[in-house]
């Protein structure tokens, strides 16, 4: 097991190209303060220490997306905000849309933006499967982590996702089961496995990010409601 640091998450992205200015740190570390807190009042995290933040929270949303070109983002579940906030920090210009059933977390990432100073990010209290009723296939890149089974996530996610854009469904160590128990779902729903990407933690935990790539509509008559995809996933 190795030691992690708040200088081990600047050199990682260093490595992959990433220089965060001194204002991007201080969103960071304002980032931490407000989880910290908030987390007090409701369950937003089980991860608060600092170190432990900044590898399993902020570098963790942040390394799959360093190598793609992004212009918007929609995050579906994002709870805290991982990943499409801490990737909002690195990439001003990034437009980001989020989804959050839960209204008291949708209370906290409209906190957070307005402290952090975050522009053009939409936190929506809503399900994705609402959602995809008035903007299906309208987003170039959807994101979810730790949301749900990937079955249950591509149901979810894929129709928000317009021809040609991406997917992103970040996993821990079962992801590519997941995928595999995937097929079916990826074939309905329109799109393919483009390639995963591995990385490992400190503390040897590993993580799996899976890339969709949305080859053709998917069916009008999906997503269905959230009872019928959790009782009969694809």
């Amino acid at each position: 097991m190795r030691t992690f640091t708040k200088e081990t998450f600047v050199q990682i992205l260093r490595d992959h190209g990433q220089q965060p200015d001194a204002a991007q740190m201080a969103q960071f570390d304002r980032y931490v303060k407000e989880l910290t807190e908030w987390n007090q009042k409701m369950n937003l995290t089980a991860i608060t220490a600092e170190a432990e933040v900044y590898e399993k929270h902020f570098l963790d949303s942040l390394l799959p997306f360093l190598n793609l070109k992004l212009t918007h983002l929609c995050d579906v579940g994002a709870g805290a905000g991982f990943p499409s906030i801490p990737l909002k920090i690195m990439r001003p210009d990034l437009e980001v849309t989020i989804l959050e059933p839960l209204n008291k977390r949708i209370l906290f990432l409209n906190h957070l933006c307005a402290q952090l100073g975050l522009k053009n990010v939409r936190c929506i209290h809503t399900r994705a499967e609402d959602h995809a009723k008035e903007h299906r296939e309208s987003y170039p890149a959807v994101s979810a982590r730790a949301v749900a089974s990937l079955p249950v996530l591509c149901e979810l996610c894929l129709p928000l996702v317009e021809e040609g854009g991406l997917f992103i469904a970040m996993k821990g160590p079962g992801g590519m089961e997941e995928a595999a128990a995937s097929a079916h779902a990826f074939s309905v729903l329109g799109a393919e496995l483009e390639r995963s990407e591995k990385s490992v933690l400190s503390d040897g935990a590993e993580r799996i990010n899976l890339f969709c790539r949305k080859v053709r509509p998917a069916p009008k008559k999906y997503p269905r409601n959230f009872g019928q995809i959790k009782k009969h996933p694809l």
